[in-house]
């Protein structure tokens, strides 16, 4: 399974920037057929470089660095052209390192630091990546090398070190776990001989930033881990005390044909290894210490760096009656607000990420309409609680009733008791005996509130929805009594109560690094491997994991779930060279998630087999016979994997874990490895990353790449795809077939997104992110969109509604010569890929643009059908009745 090594750097025997005779020929760097690109490293650049080619020896002419002993050191400019030069091996000739070291030239000055020679190099580079994706991957290694010189190759004694760390007071404060560090000293040897780390130089410059930010490790400030001392230390610390296993972990990951998530990357391997990211909860109860109890848990979460999602629905609602003291309830809004202020208060992982909490509610409660607008940027500054993510958890019957024109009832918890404790066919008939008995607050237009929940989308890009009784139906934990919500990325769904906070373990595996691009093949057996090395890895998490509250220790020993997904789909399919919703693409999602749910069963059944099943096993649908597509009512015919003979092993030895696969955001670690989040499309062809140092454009690499071998790649297109926003859709010089296949996520039919969600859900036993993206949305459009996912059967109907950025921000460098000839077919710009408007553990979402006056009426359909709530059945929208549709026929969503 081990793929080809590059060759180790050369650089690190060089004395940084001393004195060299060495020079080296380089050309000057265009693309294309001869324009210079990237104006902003200097005038002069091509004349200077031209000298060089000349032969003159540029000295430095009585100039000076400071190096890292802090003496002064003489500098020879070759020696700077030849530090660059060391460590453009096996990147594109485009890739000239005369053309970065003479912009570095040019910004010196005398007595400037090395390590800050370093910085301006990689900076620079980074600067070019919009000419050559390995133009990132010089400024990574320029970045990494000058890491590598602060730090120890001696992954022991970096722990030695942090094991006996101090703090500014001189108290101990191990850094490391003890467990841990005396794993590694007994096996300091093979785990130092096992760590390659010439494999750090083949991060990009923007990995390598994510992970100086947040992810390595420090001492007084100073980060004293390299990259890949972090994969050994997460490695260490999921499986110390088998070297086997840490091995094995190690090399995969170091490979990155997989990633744990961002908690267990943060934490793992220190005194509190807090290592899950996702925690639900439910209010402990309606009452002054329920609340703050809960509150307490939320905030001990938080601090951790776990997400959160709270059902919050059992809280009575404003007006009702407080026995105990006479009085009447505030309601939801003044409660959230406490909770806002506390995820705002207590951020994730000291200061590394802030809090984030999803609030789950029903539709039926009378506090419903505030909850919608607490994101909204106008109104009463008192009902708002903008840093909360609002949710709903929506029974099929109130789907029904929109569908049907017909009328809802809002309602109190505390006046109407049970409903959030059923669902289903059973919820429906204690809801009518309450609508029946009069014990609603008030009946309203089910549409009513269907279009406030649109016009919150709109406005905000939430609520998330969730559909409750398809999230019951098909749980795998069922048994255990009802599902109340979802997590702060609506791809988790796990039984809470009072008593247990469910929490997930996750990971994803990088779906490009499966791909032979020669053979134009996907090896699904190199994925069944890896993903049952996952499987075993985040069971082991849940033994190894610091639990910030009981409850959740409780719950998560006792069910054992876990999170498995994936992240650049999008990259797969283009070095496939497919379309993104081509037959072919959704045939390869299809399988590849058949083949992630059978080898996660099946490891799972391993482990069943040497540990025994989960203790709350017996009673499940698994115990049943039952798996996930069955529940699904799907027959599995990829002809990939063998369920019938995997089900005879799961009928003797059970699992052990209740539930296995959840296709997250990979907002973070998709940076880390390098590929587009998760299972989405590319946003745009161009985007803006942003780090400490400044804005950097990126071009997709993919298109990149076959621009340039096409010949069309110059300074003129890159203007043209700027001025377009990423599209490559009216530009002429694009041929038709990279036009189909480099379409951005505005560019594809979101009822193609939908499908290919439902094409893979037989196969995923949680849920997924599902993000939809929409340019000019209308409730026509949504409610199409909202009504197919849920009638398909989808357990998240949207976690994110993205609509695109009013404002042009990325076209401030466009000559306005070409923006003007781009005019024509002007389309509203696309949001930064990199640039997520949620500050959210694992999520990435874009901002919602603009605000849709809730005054205004909602303008007629296209179709036919109106967005008034007074009007004709939303059904109408599409004319398509949900239980019958027929792909031949239009409607909003797919026909836009």
């Amino acid at each position: 399974m081990t793929l080809p090594e590059l060759p180790p750097s050369v650089s690190a025997s060089l004395p940084p920037y001393s004195s060299s005779t060495t020079t080296t020929k380089a050309s000057s760097l265009t693309i294309g057929a001869s324009s210079p690109v990237e104006k902003s490293i200097g005038a002069s650049l091509a004349s200077k470089v031209d000298k060089r080619l000349d032969g003159e020896h540029l000295n430095s002419g009585g100039m000076y660095v400071i190096n890292r002993k802090g003496e002064k050191e003489p500098v020879s400019f070759d020696q700077i052209l030849h530090r660059v030069q060391s460590l453009c091996y096996g990147l594109h000739p485009l890739v000239d390192a005369a053309r970065v070291s003479q912009a570095v030239i040019n910004g010196m000055f005398a007595g400037i630091k090395t390590s800050q020679l370093d910085e301006l190099a990689a900076q620079t580079s980074a600067y070019m990546a919009a000419t050559h994706p390995d133009f990132s991957k010089l400024a990574a290694r320029i970045a990494i090398d000058n890491l590598h010189k602060n730090t120890s190759a001696d992954f022991a004694e970096v722990v030695e070190q942090l094991h006996s760390y101090m703090d500014n007071q001189g108290r101990e404060a191990p850094l490391i776990h003890k467990d841990v560090y005396e794993f590694v000293m007994q096996n300091r040897a093979s785990l130092n001989a096992a760590i390659k780390y010439h494999r750090d130089f083949d991060y990009d410059y923007f990995a390598f930033k994510t992970l100086e930010r947040s992810y390595l490790l420090r001492m007084r400030g100073t980060i004293v881990e390299r990259p890949q001392h972090m994969i050994m230390r997460v490695a260490c610390g999921i499986h110390y005390g088998d070297l086997e296993r840490t091995i094995e972990t190690y090399e995969l990951m170091s490979l990155k044909l997989f990633t744990h998530a961002t908690p267990t990357l943060f934490n793992a391997g220190t005194p509190r290894p807090q290592m899950s990211s996702c925690f639900l909860l439910t209010m402990q109860d309606d009452s002054i210490d329920g609340i703050f109890s809960t509150l307490r848990q939320c905030a001990l979460i938080s601090k951790t760096a776990g997400g959160l999602g709270l059902s919050i629905t059992n809280i009575r609602a404003t007006g009702s009656y407080i026995r105990g003291t006479n009085g009447y309830s505030n309601g939801l809004i003044p409660m959230l607000r406490v909770f806002n202020d506390a995820s705002r208060y207590v951020d994730q992982g000291g200061g590394k990420r802030k809090g984030s909490l999803a609030v789950y509610v029903e539709p039926w409660h009378s506090d419903i309409f505030e909850f919608l607008d607490i994101r909204k940027n106008h109104g009463k500054e008192e009902m708002r609680a903008r840093d909360l993510f609002p949710a709903l958890w929506v029974p099929d019957l109130f789907m029904e009733r929109v569908f049907d024109n017909g009328s809802w009832t809002l309602m109190c918890p505390c006046e109407c008791p049970g409903l959030t404790e059923t669902w289903g066919s059973e919820f429906a008939a204690l809801y009518e005996k309450y609508e029946r008995e009069g014990r609603g607050r008030k009946t309203i237009p089910a549409q009513q509130l269907w279009f406030a929940i649109l016009q919150s989308q709109i406005e905000t890009g939430t609520p998330y929805m969730m559909y409750k009784d398809a999230c019951n139906r098909k749980s795998n934990q069922q048994n255990l009594g009802i599902i109340r919500s979802s997590n702060l990325c609506c791809e988790i769904v796990e039984y809470t109560s009072p008593d247990e906070v469910a929490v997930c373990n996750l990971a994803s595996v990088s779906l490009p690094r499966f791909v032979d691009v020669e053979k134009k093949l996907f090896d699904f057996a190199k994925l069944m491997a890896v993903v049952k090395v996952m499987t075993r890895n985040l069971n082991r998490v849940i033994d190894r994991n610091y639990y910030p509250v009981p409850e959740a220790r409780y719950s998560n020993l006792r069910h054992r779930p876990i999170g498995l997904g994936v992240q650049g789909l999008a990259d797969a399919f283009l070095l496939l060279r497919l379309p993104f919703d081509s037959p072919p693409a959704r045939e390869l999602n299809k399988n590849i998630f058949e083949c992630i749910y059978y080898a996660a069963c099946e490891a799972s059944m391993e482990l069943a087999a040497e540990q025994g099943p989960y203790e709350t096993y017996a009673g499940s649908p698994a115990s049943k016979g039952l798996l996930q597509f069955d529940l699904w009512n799907v027959k599995p015919t990829s002809g990939l994997c063998n369920w019938d003979s995997l089900k005879e092993k799961i009928k003797k030895h059970g699992l052990r874990n209740s539930l296995l696969v959840a296709p997250m955001p990979t907002a973070s670690t998709s940076q880390i490895l390098g590929n587009n989040e998760a299972f989405e499309p590319y946003t745009s062809n161009i985007y803006c990353r942003r780090v400490l140092s400044g804005e950097f454009f990126v071009v997709n690499p993919h298109l990149l790449r076959d621009l340039l071998e096409l010949g069309l790649w110059n300074e003129d297109l890159r203007q043209k795809l700027i001025a377009h926003n990423g599209s490559v859709q009216h530009l002429a010089e694009i041929p038709d077939d990279l036009k189909e296949l480099y379409r951005t996520v505005w560019e594809i039919k979101q009822r193609s997104i939908v499908d290919m969600a439902v094409d893979r859900a037989p196969f995923v036993d949680q849920s997924q992110s599902l993000n939809i993206h929409m340019r000019n949305p209308t409730f026509a459009k949504l409610s199409t969109m909202h009504f197919h996912a849920w009638n398909s059967g989808l357990k998240t109907g949207i976690y994110y509604l993205r609509t695109q950025a009013a404002a042009d921000a990325i076209k401030f460098t466009v000559d306005q010569s070409v923006a003007k000839a781009a005019k024509k077919n002007q389309q509203l710009p696309h949001p930064p890929a990199s640039s997520p408007a949620s500050e959210t553990p694992e999520c990435a979402a874009d901002k919602p643009a603009g605000e849709v006056d809730p005054a205004v009426v909602p303008e007629k359909s296209s179709e036919g059908g109106s967005d008034n709530a007074s009007s004709s059945p939303v059904g109408a929208v599409c004319r398509l009745r949900p239980k019958g549709l027929r792909d031949d026929e239009p409607c909003a969503m797919c026909s836009g």
